[in-house]
């Protein structure tokens, strides 16, 4: 079978720990500065301490650098990436073409370059290109199709990434600018402030409305865990899991779902094995509903209904009081289990409070329509399980014990020996071969656990007192870390070169935001007609704000294809500011414009 990786998101080291002893085989983590989310920064020292925790399991770790960068901040993003070469860091995900300049030009050490997702990387032609460049991977748009992440798979010979599971955003990465149009906020600078999961209605120029106060910019979350054998066979390397801000239990949840289910279809890229006390279910942690989105055709992928967490769907009202209701299921519901419902299209919520037989008591008074569904969006017994639960990522190892050593070699071939020293021979050889055996099984609390303990001896069995066996045991397998540590697979980036870019010019779309960008599309016969939106404070009319393939006309029904509407559609905000829309059907994408 292939071999795969599954990259998890971290906020932090105790996260990104969680996620390799669920089972990640690379972790993605911001540094100090200059990743796309603010709130998700880590120092140096931390990132080190990681990467020496992960090279252990031969989990790679990648750091993110992949905002926007001034003249003035690329000098110390350059700086700061030779610290996390020097700290073992096994790859960097860049959204500035500065940094690929450098690159190339070897400026900073041959750590791995992957192309954000924040590159917009959609088109065929645009992969090609950096795959000609030379960098190591490329991470796909979230909305392409299993056909067109097959082609790309086919036609390059770098790494390809896609996302699996979690967060949407609605325009293509990268290429959003509402945030900075209403606030100044960029998402290019990792400050986005989420103006998508805001209410809107949708007008036409004669102020009908088509959808009136609702999350019209509001997506589901992603799961694509259905075409993961597809995807796989496609050729996709990496399989990303989003929510750098999310929390340690839903980081451990999907991680650990994850890992279960790609063991079923390929090998993976890191070593180990996960022991864990519980079973990951994805329907019980943070999502929105969930969605395909177009992986296979274009459907339902929003939820107009709320921006927060939906959950598990858990059934319908079967009697109400208002001090208590009745559920047509037979789901177990716990005291400060949280309950999402909606009535009227009005996003409702509340505490359970007590559950007495099939009579659930809110915490506040209710009377909520029978037939009304209802979602589980914190199942409290299950994130205690979680919270409780020990889970630990071991590495396989197998004894040969021979007359004067023992050998240790784990999965990955490493081997360590150590010498048994003076002995007596046992004079009942059967008791001091179970002795050897049960006594060298037993790993504790090392990073390794033991399949298989083989006696390679002549007729003399060696009498080795307990005490003697586990202080040979310990010495031995901290030995064998040291060598796999050694043994590490460290992979560095190919030497880098320019390569001519497929546009004759671009806008502020490629989002050139220092001297340097603009000299790299130079260098690959591009000109650069106009610098990133960030380099000015004011936009004007009719700039694209975001590009989308979710459609509005597509979700309220009027389609061109099915209606012969021909007004003009605006998205108007809550303080009645429109924003025009454009559709561009031949692409089936809808276009955003500043007023």
């Amino acid at each position: 079978m292939k071999k795969v990786e599954l990259l998890s998101p971290a906020k932090n080291l105790e996260t990104a720990i969680a996620a390799i002893n669920s089972g990640a085989d690379a972790v993605y983590i911001g540094a100090s500065d200059f990743g796309a989310r603010v709130n998700a920064s880590n120092t140096v020292e931390n990132i080190e301490k990681l990467v020496n925790y992960a090279h252990k399991f031969y989990v790679r770790v990648h750091v993110t650098i992949n905002t926007i960068l001034s003249d003035e901040e690329l000098p110390k993003a350059i700086e700061l990436i030779q610290q996390l070469y020097s700290i073992g860091v096994d790859a960097i995900i860049i959204q500035d073409m500065g940094i690929l300049k450098a690159a190339i030009e070897q400026k900073i050490p041959p750590i791995q370059i992957h192309m954000s997702t924040q590159c917009n990387n959609r088109d065929i032609n645009k992969i090609k290109f950096f795959d000609k460049i030379g960098v190591s991977r490329v991470i796909l748009a979230r909305e392409l199709s299993l056909s067109q992440i097959e082609q790309i798979c086919n036609n390059v010979s770098c790494e390809i990434e896609t996302f699996v599971h979690g967060a949407l955003c609605v325009s293509y990465s990268g290429q959003c600018y509402l945030s900075y149009a209403n606030g100044g906020r960029s998402a290019n600078k990792g400050a986005c402030a989420q103006p998508c999961r805001k209410k809107y209605s949708l007008v036409d120029e004669d102020n009908k409305y088509y959808l009136k106060d609702k999350y019209l910019l509001s997506l589901k979350d992603f799961n694509a865990s259905k075409s993961l054998a597809k995807l796989i066979s496609c050729g996709v390397k990496s399989f990303k899991i989003e929510g750098r801000l999310k929390d340690i239990n839903y980081v451990r949840n999907v991680t650990l779902y994850y890992n279960n289910l790609i063991n079923k279809y390929a090998n993976r890229t890191s070593s180990g094995k996960i022991f864990t006390e519980f079973d990951p279910d994805i329907s019980k942690t943070f999502n929105r509903l969930y969605t395909d989105y177009f992986l296979n055709s274009r459907h339902d992928c929003y939820n107009f209904l709320t921006p927060k967490s939906m959950g598990e769907y858990i059934g319908k009202v079967s009697k109400s009081d208002k001090n208590y209701f009745e559920i047509d299921s037979n789901s177990e519901l716990s005291p400060q289990d949280g309950i999402f419902y909606s009535v009227e299209d009005m996003a409702e919520g509340f505490m359970v409070n007590k559950v007495v037989k099939n009579k659930i008591y809110p915490n506040k008074l209710l009377n909520i329509p029978v037939g009304t569904k209802l979602y589980r969006n914190y199942d409290s017994a299950y994130d205690k399980k979680l919270t409780s639960s020990k889970i630990v990522r071991k590495i396989r190892v197998k004894f040969e014990v021979f007359k004067d050593k023992i050998i240790a070699t784990d999965e990955d071939s490493n081997n360590a020996s150590i010498a048994l020293g003076d002995y007596e021979y046992a004079l009942n050889k059967s008791k001091a071969s179970e002795t050897i055996i049960n006594h060298l099984k037993k790993s504790g609390e090392s990073d390794f656990y033991v399949t298989d303990v083989k006696l390679s001896l002549d007729s003399d069995i060696p009498f080795l007192p307990v005490s003697k066996i586990n202080e040979l045991r310990r010495n031995i397998l901290d030995k064998l870390m040291a060598e796999r540590i050694k043994n590490y697979p460290k992979i560095v980036q190919n030497v880098l070169s320019y390569a001519d870019f497929y546009e004759d010019s671009v806008d502020y779309r490629a989002n050139v935001y220092n001297k340097e960008a603009e000299k790299f599309y130079s260098k690959c016969n591009c000109s650069v007609n106009q610098h990133a939106i960030e380099s000015s404070k004011t936009i004007s009319s009719g700039v694209e704000l975001m590009r989308c393939k979710h459609c509005l006309r597509f979700a309220a029904g009027i389609c061109t294809k099915k209606s012969k509407l021909n007004k003009s559609l605006y998205l108007m905000d809550e303080n009645g500011k429109k924003y025009p829309l454009k559709f561009d059907c031949k692409n089936c994408e809808m276009v955003i414009l500043n007023p």
